[in-house]
């Protein structure tokens, strides 16, 4: 009678067991698929940002589908805003009187004079590519009407258009306020990649991945 009245009592542990065993496991599971997304988005933008500072033009198709490629299984796109992954290349520059020179804005003894933004880090290219309502870049954001199609931007709007300055002052020692010292037309060549992060509550909230990366 008593091992009769002990049937189904290992039913009832194993389902208690399972209480705290499958939200464990769905746990492990969320955190690693979004520990995969996080570094196949640091690769991406690792392997954009060499690329881009080795002079590949990304403002060329076939450049893009090489990358897109590249970014596939993030759901990188060439098509501007769809996909599930945004890559966006910036190059700044720290603007110096050899750059105010350039531009024209330089008094008679060479000394810059209407060089707004002298001193002061720049935008000099910003190219995105894939779906841009994902993310905005670290950096900031130059105005549209500056950027060319190719993605350049003018020496003159360097130099004076205000809406043109990078934020990088807490990537140090490129900040304005440690720049002295350094080459003429010193060149930074930044890359920044995010994708859409694995949503599944309450595990995962979804949340972009997001890289940047310095050349």
């Amino acid at each position: 009678m008593k091992h009769r009245q002990l049937r189904g009592v290992a039913y009832i542990e194993f389902a208690l067991v399972l209480l705290v065993l499958l939200p464990l496991l769905l746990g492990v599971i969320s955190c690693g698929i979004n520990m995969h997304l996080q570094l196949q988005t640091v690769q991406l933008a690792r392997d954009a940002g060499h690329m881009f500072a080795r002079g590949i033009n990304f403002s060329l198709l076939g450049n893009q589908q090489v990358l897109a490629a590249i970014g596939q299984s993030l759901g990188l796109s060439t098509t501007a805003g769809s996909g599930s992954a945004v890559v966006i290349l910036s190059t700044v520059r720290y603007i110096d009187s050899s750059a105010c020179s350039q531009a024209g804005l330089v008094d008679s003894h060479g000394n810059p004079s209407g060089c707004t933004n002298y001193q002061k880090w720049v935008f000099a290219e910003r190219l995105v590519i894939g779906n841009n309502t994902m993310r905005s870049s670290n950096l900031g954001t130059p105005n549209s009407g500056i950027v060319t199609s190719s993605g350049a931007i003018a020496i003159s709007d360097q130099c004076t258009d205000t809406s043109d300055l990078a934020n990088i002052s807490g990537f140090n020692p490129w900040n304005a306020t440690n720049s002295t010292g350094l080459p003429s037309g010193q060149i930074v060549y930044v890359s920044e990649a995010s994708a859409t992060g694995f949503h599944m509550p309450p595990f995962s909230s979804g949340t972009n991945t997001y890289a940047s990366n310095f050349f």
